[in-house]
């Protein structure tokens, strides 16, 4: 005959899982929308600094018209692949809220209501593959704006003015490689507490 505690044991661990599940998904939903929101801003910033600049930069005396040097060729490429990344880090936040309804379905008292352990590993697992994939879109962007930015640090005289503003390295230029860089971190986040997740969960199956 089974003694209480032994028949509250699973009750037990059903609890405990569900207080994981509510406590990773939430911080993994606020540092992925955090960080996606910082890059999102660094992109606005660099997108509406370049257009700001194509507008009131004046056409200088060596003949180079206002838009070029209001801009810098091979960014494009950059800001392409942090808004990639930026997309892939808000479909990862969507899956670690997820979880945390799983974990609210897991403490009903209705056990028809608690989610299959094979429907909480599916997420954890597509989250795992968002997450490398948005880390691969934003190491691509990152790659790229880094690229542009030595070539340009290349072309420039040592020891003398340089009287074309292309070719100058700005502010906002640097937003852009913020931008993917802020992406591969938070992808990082998510794939770091899925993987965290589904490693636990299949522990927490053995024992």
């Amino acid at each position: 005959m089974q003694t209480e505690p032994e028949t509250r044991k699973p009750e037990y661990k059903r609890e405990r899982v569900a207080m994981i599940l509510r406590l990773v998904g939430w911080i993994a939903v606020w540092l992925q929308i955090a960080l996606a929101a910082a890059s999102a801003l660094m992109l606005v910033l660099a997108i509406s600094g370049r257009n700001f600049n194509q507008a009131i930069t004046p056409a200088p005396e060596t003949g180079v018209d206002n838009l070029a040097a209001g801009t810098t060729p091979g960014l494009g490429i950059g800001v392409f692949w942090a808004f990639c990344g930026i997309l892939a880090l808000l479909f990862g936040a969507y899956l670690a809220f997820r979880q945390t309804r799983f974990a609210r379905r897991l403490r009903d008292p209705h056990h028809i209501l608690h989610p299959k352990k094979t429907e909480v590993l599916r997420v954890l697992r597509l989250g795992i593959i968002v997450g490398l994939v948005g880390m691969l879109l934003t190491i691509l962007g990152g790659g790229a704006t880094l690229a542009v930015l030595l070539s340009k640090s290349i072309s420039q005289p040592q020891g003398v003015a340089i009287y074309n503003p292309a070719r100058l390295i700005r502010s906002l230029d640097i937003f852009v490689a913020m931008a993917n860089m802020n992406g591969i971190a938070a992808n990082f986040i998510g794939t770091v507490a899925s993987l965290g997740l589904y490693n636990w969960l299949h522990e927490q199956q053995s024992s």
